[in-house]
């Protein structure tokens, strides 16, 4: 073969190999198209507004500048689980380069949809239980992320409403019982309850119209509601604390921004600090890092969050060890 003729072969083989290896960033920042985020809301722009500026403000300090370096996609499931697979399959058809999540269904519903875009589950339940990766250390497949999962939470949840509520003897649960978390996180709770010397019992949701009458009668029944996390209690979580303030139940729940809403007090991740963390998956993500490389991570950040508002609107006085304790106090 001529030599000319060769090294133009070689050239070619050369340039289809770098192109293999050539970072995903530098591919889609060419002229057209920014890389993109599909951001799959689980629940309400408003209810997520901490979150969103959390990881906008990490991806920036990563050099991502939202409008500029990068594009986000917001789309709201506004807490129905119907809509995850229609937003799923929306970024599939957009071509987004990575896919952001929050909890378990949404995640599920995303690599239905998807086995190659990337997926970022930003909080995510028991990811190697439900599935969605082969074990938290490599991940294997398209699916990373941050997991909420941390042993003696519930025990702790109860310990800490136990102190602001000394005559607790009931307790109900508050679950969406289509949700797999929910229903393993009512176990875990009944078990600790049981432990403590309370009775508990489950109360099923499945939809916003099932919340007002799910309170109804409560008062008679229970000295407190336990609630689990899910995007349909937190799009919802304003009028499911006016109803509880109204039937005179403390609540207790896993994260800021349901305390934030209205509730008495929430111990457990913080689901800002998981999204601003999720800022650094992106990176690797969008620098040719493979999602099934990258380990899933636990939570690094517990949070104590009171709301004293709330607690002086149902007369109760929160002991001033609690107070000491707590990294905010809501008034």
């Amino acid at each position: 073969m001529p030599f000319d003729q060769l090294k133009r072969r070689d050239f070619i083989t050369l340039l289809g190999g770098a192109a293999a290896v050539w970072p995903r960033a530098v591919r889609a920042q060419q002229p057209g198209k920014l890389p993109t985020i599909g951001f799959m809301g689980a629940s309400t722009p408003a209810g997520q507004s901490d979150m969103v500026a959390a990881l906008v403000q990490r991806l920036r300090e990563l050099g991502w500048i939202e409008g500029r370096t990068i594009a986000i996609e917001y789309r709201w499931a506004e807490g129905r689980d119907e809509r995850y697979s229609e937003i799923a399959a929306e970024f599939v058809r957009l071509k987004v380069d990575v896919i952001l999540t929050h909890g378990t269904q949404a995640t599920l519903a995303a690599k239905r949809a998807t086995s190659t875009i990337p997926i970022v589950a930003t909080v995510v339940g028991d990811p190697v239980g439900s599935g969605l990766v082969t074990s938290l250390a490599r991940p294997g497949g398209n699916v990373t992320g941050l997991s909420i999962v941390s042993p003696d939470m519930a025990t702790k949840r109860l310990e800490l409403l136990r102190e602001v509520v000394p005559t607790l003897r009931r307790l109900a649960v508050l679950l969406h019982d289509e949700n797999p978390v929910n229903v393993e996180e009512t176990r875990q709770v009944q078990a600790a309850a049981a432990e403590l010397g309370l009775e508990s019992f489950p109360v099923a949701i499945r939809r916003a119209e099932d919340i007002a009458p799910a309170f109804e009668g409560l008062k008679e029944r229970a000295d407190a509601v336990y609630v689990a996390a899910n995007p349909l209690i937190l799009s919802n979580i304003v009028r499911i604390n006016i109803l509880a303030v109204g039937a005179r139940l403390p609540t207790s729940y896993i994260a800021r921004e349901y305390v934030q809403g209205g509730g008495l007090l929430a111990y457990g991740p913080s689901f800002a600090d998981n999204y601003r963390r999720a800022g650094d998956f992106f990176d690797k993500i969008l620098r040719g890092t493979r999602p099934g490389d990258i380990p899933v991570e636990q939570p690094t950040k517990f949070d104590l969050i009171v709301n004293l508002t709330t607690a002086k609107v149902l007369g109760l006085t929160i002991p001033d060890k609690l107070m000491a304790l707590a990294d905010e106090v809501i008034e």
